[in-house]
């Protein structure tokens, strides 16, 4: 019969002889290292039932892969033992030795090798999880706030609220666990806040807190660290000092004080452009940020018409604004202020549109009495100042929804004209008409009373002033090219 031939290790003569036969010699370590590459392939056998399979690697290195070869339900099965060198042979042959013991059990070993395996991958997942478990158990205020801070949509990416929490939070709580934070802990990060005397900033700070708890209430793995949330009975009257007259802010100019600002603006130092968005801000009722942020290709000024993009609203809401004549002369000065530029109000470089928050300093500067000019800012320090107090750009907002109103508009109207979100959500979902023909003519309206205040257009005499201040209506009709 014919006889395969088998490896001969080194020394031995090549013949059709067995160097060794199953169950009669053991392989030795020496026999393994005398191995060469070119055997690739070929099979070796010790005893018990332990075969090995020679590889030959790229780099000519010999491995052997060894299985232990038994039957089961009268078929022959294979499983592997370990591969030499990476295996000791002593390491391979004590597989070989489970897997006969499982044989003679009764225990199929390739099926139990597989629930070994299952249960091996239990345990690694069940040290995984308890891991994870305590990393939860371990997170911070820190942690919490960079990922809450990510979910935010704010104009500015966040950075404001980075800087409110690294100036005033994070100090003092960042690194505390979050499942032992206290309603004591927070009320003390909102002391330190009022004890220097910013109260408003105090009551901003206590509202992003609660966003961002309640943020967190809602997911994992925050709502099992939050069971008790600490800022939830903390009310900004309650932590504001006594003399703190509450975060609304109701400031509004009376007709008067527009004469005094048509009069004061022109000799307070300001930019031109300044001096106009303060008028197109009272005439159309538009937030500081709307006009700022205002492109060329957003106004179309021989219709009269400005469109807010979404992108420069304050609630991400589009808004049409019907421009009165009053509102596009101070449009087309700052075209020609602009020049080639494609924003309104632009920068040096026309890079962007200039900081919104420079405009509400340049006014806010220009109101301080006694006070020393700050450096580097405007030494006119009262040129601003009006009977009526204090005042910032918001404030003409306001006045002019406050206008609107002591002229009878409708509420509705009023809130389209400032873009304010219907609370109501069925109000909002069926009564959908922009009241765009009312909001034309109402803006015409408030123009005429910003004109007779602030007498741009027309001379009146002063018992004229006082009937027309308080019906507009009148001095419409009896001076229509105001």
């Amino acid at each position: 019969m014919n006889v395969t031939p088998c490896i001969c290790w080194s020394g031995w003569q090549e013949s059709n002889q067995l160097p060794f036969r199953p169950n009669m010699a053991k392989i030795t370590q020496r026999n393994l290292e005398s191995i060469r590459f070119i055997k690739d392939g070929e099979t070796i056998r010790d005893e018990g039932g332990l075969i090995g399979k020679i590889r030959a690697k790229s780099d000519n290195a010999v491995s052997v892969s060894f299985y232990y070869r038994y039957r089961w339900d009268l078929k022959s099965k294979d499983i592997s033992c370990g591969t030499w060198p990476s295996d000791s042979l002593t390491a391979i042959r004590g597989e070989r030795d489970k897997y006969r013991k499982f044989v003679a059990d009764g225990i199929n070993p390739s099926e139990q090798k597989k629930i070994i395996k299952l249960d091996q991958q239990d345990a690694i997942a069940a040290r995984l999880a308890e891991a994870e478990r305590q990393k939860s158990e371990n997170l911070t205020t820190q942690d919490l706030f960079d990922e809450w801070v990510t979910t935010t949509d704010r104009n500015d990416k966040g950075a404001e609220l980075h800087r409110l929490f690294a100036r005033d939070v994070l100090p003092k709580v960042g690194t505390k666990q979050l499942k032992s934070l206290s309603e004591k802990d927070m009320r003390g990060v909102l002391d330190v806040v009022v004890n220097r005397g910013s109260d408003r900033m105090a009551v901003m700070l206590l509202s992003d807190l609660k966003q961002m708890f309640r943020w967190a209430e809602k997911r994992r793995p925050w709502k099992k660290l939050i069971e008790d949330n600490p800022v939830e009975h903390l009310e900004a009257k309650r932590i504001t000092s006594d003399d703190y007259d509450g975060a609304e802010r109701t400031r509004t100019l009376s007709a008067d004080e527009i004469n005094e600002l048509g009069g004061k603006l022109p000799n307070a130092g300001l930019l031109k452009r300044t001096e106009c968005a303060m008028w197109i801000m009272l005439s159309s009722c538009c937030r500081i940020g709307e006009v700022i942020k205002a492109r060329w290709e957003h106004i179309d000024l021989e219709s009269g018409v400005w469109e807010i993009p979404k992108a420069n609203a304050k609630n991400k809401v589009e808004h049409t604004i019907y421009l009165s004549t009053f509102a596009q002369t101070y449009f087309h000065l700052l075209k020609q202020l602009s020049g080639e530029s494609a924003w309104c109000f632009p920068r040096d470089d026309d890079s962007d549109h200039v900081c919104i928050k420079s405009t509400t300093k340049q006014i806010r500067d220009r109101q301080k009495i006694g006070s020393k000019p700050m450096s580097n800012r405007s030494k006119k320090a009262d040129a601003l100042i009006l009977s009526g107090g204090d005042w910032i750009p918001h404030d003409l907002r306001r006045t002019g929804s406050t206008m609107m109103q002591s002229l009878g508009v409708m509420p509705d109207v009023i809130e389209r004209c400032l873009n304010h979100v219907e609370p109501n959500k069925l109000r909002r979902t069926y009564q959908t008409y922009d009241y765009a023909v009312k909001k034309k003519r109402h803006g015409t309206c408030l123009a005429t009373i910003c004109r007779l205040s602030c007498a741009l257009r027309i001379t009146l005499s002063s018992c004229e002033k006082d009937r027309f201040s308080s019906n507009p209506v009148a001095m419409m009709r009896e001076h229509p090219t105001a």
